[in-house]
């Protein structure tokens, strides 16, 4: 909700109350309860919307608006899809930029990407990896927040995300896997697959593509996965950067550990089987 309120202010759409609106869409999930699919990997996706409703042309904030609910049952985001899902890394174009929208849930931030992923297509590729820059700085993952997995010398784990620097969408998959992470280490949690003595560091800092073309070739590149709402957590199994490709172990496996764990542990808990820090809201008659 706070997400929500702070992509309307950005736009300046006329505000709302989020308490309220809360409220209606626990009653809209009892309403449609039926249309919840029991299949594992499917879910019922909510996506609130607010549209800007002002009955005239022109270039101004509108001072009306629809704010309505889609609610419709949903498959894996990537459908069949056992392997990594290989991205391409792009530089020439971008999604977002220092003082831009990109840090805000708006429809007008998937459009610029639509040409550059049919591009990418052509060439084999399922999703665009972001870069923006001179040093060329990872930002997202097609629409997917992007994580690393890097081994230590001392065999602990290193999990990298870039930083919620202005252009990168704050998911909430996002936090919720960097409180995941911590929470193991912190012992508050045993992510399942995971020893409870191996250590998981979180960093969410500037990662650059030659950073991570580095990591692979030196062969601490465990893992890297993008997760999101439809998403959850999907695996990526190589990245096209500068004529070559990066192949990550995930390429025909799917999954690593870390990003598994993440997976299992989310579902659970999206479907209470588990509970974490008080996350889940109660729908109730």
């Amino acid at each position: 909700m706070e997400r929500l309120v702070r992509s309307a202010e950005r736009v300046a759409l006329p505000p709302f109350d989020p308490d309220a609106l809360l409220v209606l869409i626990k009653r809209l999930v009892m309403i449609d309860a039926r249309w919840i699919p029991s299949k594992p990997g499917h879910s019922l996706y909510i996506r609130p919307t607010f549209i800007g409703t002002r009955p005239a042309l022109g270039v101004a904030a509108s001072d009306s608006a629809l704010l309505y609910v889609l609610l419709t049952p949903a498959g894996p985001y990537f459908s069949g899809k056992a392997k990594g899902v290989p991205l391409l890394a792009v530089s020439k174009t971008v999604r977002s930029w220092p003082g831009g929208t990109g840090a805000h849930k708006l429809g007008l931030n998937y459009a610029p990407g639509f040409l550059p992923q049919r591009l990418a297509a052509e060439q084999g590729y399922e999703q665009i990896l972001w870069l923006l820059g001179e040093d060329q700085r990872i930002t997202e993952a097609g629409s997917m927040n992007f994580f690393t997995v890097v081994r230590r010398k001392d065999g602990d784990l290193d999990i990298i995300t870039p930083p919620l620097d202005g252009t990168i969408l704050p998911g909430i998959t996002r936090r919720s896997c960097l409180e995941l992470l911590d929470g193991h280490t912190a012992k508050k949690t045993v992510l399942p697959g995971i020893p409870a003595s191996r250590k998981l560091y979180t960093h969410e800092r500037t990662l650059t593509m030659p950073e991570v073309a580095a990591y692979s070739d030196a062969g601490a590149l465990l893992e890297a996965f993008g997760v999101g709402t439809a998403v959850t957590v999907a695996p990526i199994g190589r990245i096209g950067y500068e004529g070559r490709d990066l192949v990550l172990p995930s390429e025909n496996i799917g999954l690593g550990d870390v990003g598994r764990a993440l997976l299992e542990r989310l579902l659970d808990i999206q479907t209470g089987r588990a509970e974490f820090e008080d996350w889940s809201e109660t729908c109730e008659d």
